[in-house]
């Protein structure tokens, strides 16, 4: 403990806690009992929970309950936990106790010593109390999961629906732009009918858009919050209209809908709508696994690979290879894949902590959450950016068209399924074309042969 201390005082006693800080002897308590990880929650959540505290001074003010002067104090200090002016002050590390106690408290001490100063009092005076005044109304079981929910739900709104929409029409204009580009298709790793490469990207945009949808459906789940339900959902202590109140307050200061569950009970004892909404990330990570697997896979080469794509040259690629470049930025979004399917996992685990009235893994269901958003919208950003825009077709993809043997799905309407067949295999024994072989073992005339072997017409219906 350094020399510099004051003495803070809660329900268990004296506690010494550093001079300068405006927290108190319970979030020292907590930063001596949980030395974990060094990890804190971050500015989304801060600024979320300092604007619930807002948020409940203001409506508790309204409701005669709490003296204007002190809610007025409480509301400038919680402004500037809310503007991240006192960020250094939150100290608790995630791994903590599970209902996210130390955390709502280190917000209700911090506001409370910040609002005393504003008064005129002393840090630790309690001329604005912690609890009878800044937690007014509320229980952390309440606060701590409605914070977790319109956080993310902010997150998703500003952040990641944006990101991603600029994403998708990043693959739109290329979709555009490849339009004319016939390739070879591939299913199962394997030669199939011809493709536009246009059309390829246009199945990636549809990806991108679909996730878009996904991710409103979990802002969706997100904007139902647990406040109002105090300990257990019985709503003990606090106004009837003390939730929707505060619920209107925030909608208006984060441009979001937020809105009290009707049901606080499953509110409080389940994480069901974080779990839906980290399973609908986990489903936006995977689609844009595929698509920067196939970018990558199409990039391959120069020479031995596939070469049909060339991506933007960032940064050497090699130590010891002189001109070697590496598709370094779908790499860069493969990795932040892998970590949000890490914290679904993670999210699963602990929607599986719900107890009887809470669940009790509440601050690191909400960490991972918000880390899985925070890392789909860099990444997919920069994916749009650093690669989807630098792309370039290479003549490589309609070389091979004409050498494709899935050309002979063209010819089965006309000489039939096993005809067709026996071309196909004869041309890949032999090395040769499947125009080649079939003027050979068909009546076809190079004219029908010129129709149906047209791989223009293969990428349409018919």
């Amino acid at each position: 403990m350094p020399e510099d201390t004051r003495t803070e005082s809660d329900s268990m006693g004296p506690m010494q806690v550093p001079a300068s800080a405006y927290y108190g002897a319970s979030t020292q308590r907590a930063v001596l009992n949980f030395p974990i990880s060094g990890r804190r929650f971050t500015r989304p959540f801060i600024r979320v929970l300092g604007l619930t505290k807002l948020a409940a001074a203001r409506v508790n003010a309204g409701l005669g309950l709490l003296d204007a002067r002190l809610a007025g104090a409480i509301e400038e200090a919680a402004r500037e936990v809310a503007d991240g002016k006192l960020d250094a002050h939150f100290v608790v590390d995630i791994f903590q106790t599970g209902s996210g106690t130390s955390t709502n408290m280190n917000a209700n001490e911090v506001i409370a010593n910040r609002a005393t100063e504003i008064l005129g009092g002393e840090p630790g005076s309690k001329l604005v109390h912690a609890n009878d005044h800044v937690n007014m109304g509320q229980s952390s079981n309440d606060v701590i999961p409605t914070a977790a929910h319109v956080s993310a739900l902010v997150e998703i709104e500003h952040e990641l629906i944006p990101a991603l929409e600029h994403l998708q029409a990043a693959l739109e204009a290329k979709s555009r732009e490849f339009w004319g580009v016939i390739k070879t298709g591939r299913t199962h790793l394997q030669d199939a009918t011809p493709i536009r490469l246009g059309q390829e990207f246009l199945g990636y945009a549809g990806q991108v858009e679909r996730g878009v949808r996904r991710s409103r459906h979990a802002a969706e789940e997100l904007s139902e919050v647990a406040l109002g339900g105090t300990a257990v959902g019985t709503g003990v202590n606090t106004h009837p209209e003390f939730a929707a109140g505060v619920c209107a307050v925030l909608s208006e200061e984060l441009g979001v809908t937020v809105r009290e569950t009707d049901n606080h009970f499953q509110a409080q004892n389940t994480l069901d709508g974080v779990l839906e909404a980290s399973g609908a990330l986990r489903t936006v990570a995977i689609s844009l696994q595929k698509i920067a697997n196939d970018i990558r896979w199409l990039g391959s080469g120069p020479r031995a690979g596939l070469g049909e794509l060339t991506l933007p040259e960032v940064q050497p690629g090699s130590s010891i290879m002189p001109g070697k470049v590496n598709p370094v930025i779908a790499e860069s979004l493969l990795q932040a894949v892998a970590q949000v399917i890490g914290n679904d996992g993670a999210i699963v685990v602990a929607a599986q902590g719900g107890h009887f009235e809470l669940n009790m893994m509440l601050p690191v269901a909400s960490y991972n959450l918000l880390d899985s958003i925070a890392l789909l919208a860099a990444s997919a950003r920069n994916f749009a950016d650093q690669c989807i825009s630098g792309l370039a077709a290479t003549e490589k993809g309609p070389a091979m068209v004409e050498r494709g043997l899935m050309l002979g799905t063209a010819l089965a309407p006309a000489v039939g399924y096993d005809a067709a067949a026996a071309i196909a295999k004869e041309a890949a024994k032999t090395d040769r074309t499947i125009r080649e072989v079939a003027r050979e073992r068909t009546e076809l005339s190079e004219k029908e042969l010129d129709d149906l072997l047209d791989p223009e017409k293969m990428t349409e219906p018919g």
